[in-house]
């Protein structure tokens, strides 16, 4: 009788940790881990100039399961696809440009190699004329989108820190947002630079649920020089950022660092502090 008793009060425990919240039994089983790490290859660049079927080997070897491209270095679709397969990697996205002449031709590559999102990564400065000039930019944003959607694919856009700068008492990226159709629009945060930015990533996801499908997993050393770092190197919190992956919407997880001194080390070391990373 008091073995059936205690099994029963484990089981009843086990129950109500399931749908109480705040519960330390449901908090220590709802734990979990990323399942697939990926890599912006923008990281890699000067490697891939050399070598790209070589660099994307060797990243596949370090324990990446998906790569977002930054160009594809001369290759054809159809043999970056290949590269892929041989090493058993999938690109669910890429920056691409958004020039009207390269448009199309980017549109088609992407659909070879099997990229889903198309990225934005960049606006150009002369652009960034205040509130009507960002408002144009979403415009346009919706314009190439909807052409992306035509073609099977999602359009997404990848912020810096001067979206977080304040013209006409608006932040950049607020009115990116909300001028921008969150069905032909969605958004690649980069956590790096939204932090540099002064502005909290949880905000944004509660603000905006389910509009960032994709992130960019780069540290900084904190104030005042918000030095780029290896992943779990720096001060950003992953745990409170990736609790809150739902909300946001977070599909992928791509590391990045703009200026690593040894590339192929600090892929490693990120993606060996995201394997054992529970959240």
């Amino acid at each position: 009788m008091t073995d059936r008793r205690a099994f029963l009060e484990t089981m009843t425990g086990a129950a109500l940790a399931a749908i109480v919240p705040g519960s330390p039994l449901r908090a220590r089983r709802s734990r979990h881990r990323l399942d697939r790490i990926g890599l912006q290859l923008y990281t890699v660049r000067d490697e891939m100039k050399k070598d790209l079927e070589g660099t994307i080997a060797k990243v596949a070897g370090i324990g990446y399961k998906e790569v977002e491209f930054a160009g594809y270095f001369g290759k054809s679709p159809a043999d970056v696809r290949a590269i892929l397969d041989r090493n058993g990697l999938a690109a669910p996205s890429a920056h691409i440009s958004i020039d009207p002449d390269k448009w199309p031709q980017a549109l088609d590559a992407a659909r070879v190699i099997g990229h889903r999102y198309v990225v934005v990564a960049w606006i150009p400065e002369e652009a960034r004329t205040g509130v009507d000039g960002f408002k144009k930019i979403a415009a346009d944003f919706n314009k190439a989108a909807e052409q992306a959607r035509a073609a099977g694919l999602q359009f997404a856009y990848h912020n810096h820190d001067f979206e977080f700068v304040p013209t006409g008492g608006q932040l950049p990226y607020d009115i990116l947002l909300a001028e921008t159709d969150p069905k032909l629009v969605q958004m690649e945060m980069d956590l790096y630079w939204i932090t540099k930015g002064g502005q909290d990533p949880l905000k944004y996801f509660a603000r905006w649920p389910g509009r960032f499908p994709m992130v960019h997993v780069k540290d900084s050393m904190g104030p005042p020089d918000q030095k780029m770092a290896d992943v779990g190197a720096g001060k950003i919190d992953w745990k409170r950022i990736f609790g809150r992956e739902d909300q946001a919407g977070i599909k992928h997880f791509f590391v990045e660092h703009d200026q690593p001194a040894d590339p192929f080390a600090s892929i490693r070391a990120s993606c060996d502090y995201l394997k054992k990373l529970e959240f």
